[in-house]
């Protein structure tokens, strides 16, 4: 057994990780990045954020060029080829990920590849024996895809998120589970694709962490474009039958039953911590969640924590500010940096593509923030007519006595890019008269915030 000394061990070479080490590194601190999983490059860049939107963007061409005749355009019949499709895609991914496998290969960071568990506050003992002794600690470790506690699901067998990345062929059907992120975006990808997708989510809207307004758009939009989508139901059980799954709910006081050739399960992803013996390092969990305070610092005061494996959002920019903040307190305790959740983004790439920034009505009430909130539809505005991007609307949260802004929200064309607008304005904490007053080119789709705006005043 060989152990190595550090001042700093972050364990987990996603981008979170890879965030907290390359500011320590940067710092002077001697690092160490421990890395135990399969591949290196994190859930971002090998099973989440660029593999997919680089499925879902071929998809949104191939839709759009179906709809060429919108526009006088004939462009005949358009096919794809998923086997190109996802060749693409494993191009771009391996890309990124080799990118990240040198920069912790580049001699800044003692790198290991090899699983850890906590063996002391102050050590962990690696998959080969060896062990890493440091002053400092960053747990992160991401997450997994949650465990499925439907009846029956396990034995009939499943898709992850991970399986539907690397698939060779297209089911001619497919029954999605779930209702966030993950498993709207597979849902309309494989509708467009010509699946026959029927999603199931157990809360009474898809997209629950959207304002009521934005998930009833969406989906829409997915029934209109062919999609079978059934809300606030009680999953029962599921298993195999003729047509390959099936999936039994409750709903409304019925019994359902929906039939696929496979079942995406998409119901959530859970930290990745069970095997880091937490317990032994005095670090206190809740469900496996790292619990931290606003610092990223846990309840052993020597060791952080970014990323997934802590929350509150499974995001990655989230992730990075985590990182980031976390290797400036270990750096510089006396002048600490804190989070700020106020500045709490998410995107959602489906068409229309869903995005909020801050505070949206839902949350604003649960909380008791008075607020005054005013929307303008992308169905009455000049560049997504001409786009006929007609789907969706901005909407603005204010203070109803100081003006300032207190959140934004969209559901429309470009709505990812959109809301940066929103969250600019709310970095400068200004009111929605100084965005009103902020001259916009026209014809574009950022000019459509000054509407809401102007309604606020």
């Amino acid at each position: 057994m060989t152990t190595h000394t550090f001042d700093v061990a972050v364990i987990g070479g996603g981008s979170g990780g890879y965030a907290a080490a390359r500011a320590t590194a940067a710092g002077g601190l001697k690092t160490a990045v421990i890395e135990g999983g399969a591949e290196v490059g994190g859930l971002c860049i090998l099973r989440g954020c660029m593999p997919t939107k680089a499925l879902l963007y071929a998809a949104e061409i191939l839709h759009q060029t179906g709809r060429a005749a919108t526009w006088g355009l004939r462009a005949g019949h358009v096919g794809f080829d998923w086997t190109s499709i996802q060749e693409r895609k494993a191009r771009l991914i391996e890309g990124f990920a080799s990118h990240r496998r040198e920069q912790l290969a580049s001699g800044r960071f003692g790198f290991f590849r090899e699983a850890a568990r906590f063996v002391s506050p102050r050590a962990v003992e690696l998959a080969n024996g060896d062990r890493i002794e440091a002053r400092y600690f960053v747990i992160a470790t991401g997450s997994k895809v949650s465990e499925p506690l439907v009846p029956g699901l396990s034995d009939a067998g499943y898709w992850t998120s991970d399986d539907a990345l690397t698939l060779e062929r297209l089911p001619a059907s497919l029954v999605v589970l779930g209702g966030g992120a993950v498993a709207v975006e597979f849902a309309q990808l494989f509708c467009r694709l010509g699946v026959r997708v029927t999603l199931i989510q157990r809360s009474e809207r898809i997209l629950k962490d959207f304002d009521a307004d934005a998930a009833a758009c969406v989906e829409e939009v997915f029934r209109r474009e062919g999609m079978t989508v059934h809300t606030g139901v009680e999953l029962r059980s599921a298993g195999r039958c003729a047509a390959g799954k099936y999936v039994e709910f409750s709903q409304a006081g019925r019994r359902f039953r929906v039939e696929g050739e496979a079942i995406l399960f998409a119901l959530g992803r859970s930290p990745n911590t069970e095997s880091l013996n937490l317990e032994a390092a005095g670090v206190a969990t809740e469900r496996g969640r790292v619990i931290a305070n606003l610092r990223m610092q846990t309840s052993a005061p020597h060791i952080f924590t970014a990323g997934d494996c802590t929350g509150p959002r499974q995001i990655v920019h989230i992730a990075v500010a985590q990182g980031e903040t976390a290797g400036h307190n270990i750096l510089h305790p006396d002048t600490p940096r804190e989070m700020d959740d106020r500045l709490l983004t998410s995107v959602v790439f489906t068409d229309p593509q869903v995005a909020f920034v801050g505070l949206t009505e839902k949350e604003a009430a649960r909380r008791g923030i008075a607020f005054k909130a005013a929307s303008y539809p992308f169905n009455d505005h000049g560049k997504s007519m001409i786009m006929e991007a007609l789907d969706g609307f901005v909407k603005l949260l204010a203070d109803p006595r100081s003006g300032e802004i207190l959140g934004g929200a969209c559901v429309g064309p470009m709505a990812g890019e959109l809301i940066h607008e929103v969250t600019v304005a709310m970095a400068a904490r200004m009111t929605a008269k100084q965005l009103a007053l902020t001259p916009h080119y026209h014809p574009t789709l950022a000019e459509i915030w000054t509407y809401p705006a102007e309604e606020l005043l």
